[in-house]
């Protein structure tokens, strides 16, 4: 059973910086894409990144804008989401989502797996 867990959420003040982390279990990680989507209040669910299943490539959504870096530890079976120069719009429900497809990259349609999501709420 595929299981993708968050941590790593909470309040941080508006310029400041956090790391998002999801760990996944149920599959051989290093086969699949992972990735992180947003969804923020009466707002609908965003992408904000991808990686491919040994790191090399990355997608961001555009409003990204160099303020999110995704990255992921093989050994570890664990991706990350660092953020900086945090704003009070980005304060959201963090999903990590794991791609159920093999070796799909960031293209396509993936088959997501959802976690249950970590808070970021950041303070003005």
């Amino acid at each position: 059973q595929v299981q993708v867990v968050e941590s790593g959420g909470g309040l941080v003040q508006a310029g400041g910086s956090l790391r998002l982390s999801c760990t996944a279990s149920g599959l051989t990680f290093n086969e699949h894409t992972m990735g992180w989507f947003r969804q923020a209040p009466g707002k609908p669910r965003e992408v904000i990144a991808c990686i491919n299943s040994w790191g090399g490539t990355t997608n961001y959504a555009d409003f990204v804008k160099g303020r999110f870096t995704i990255s992921r530890d093989n050994g570890k079976n664990t991706i990350y989401l660092q953020i900086v120069n945090m704003k009070p719009e980005d304060t959201a429900m963090y999903y990590c989502v794991a791609d159920l497809r093999l070796f799909g990259g960031c293209s396509g349609t993936p088959s997501w797996h959802w976690g249950q999501g970590t808070q970021v709420t950041v303070s003005s």
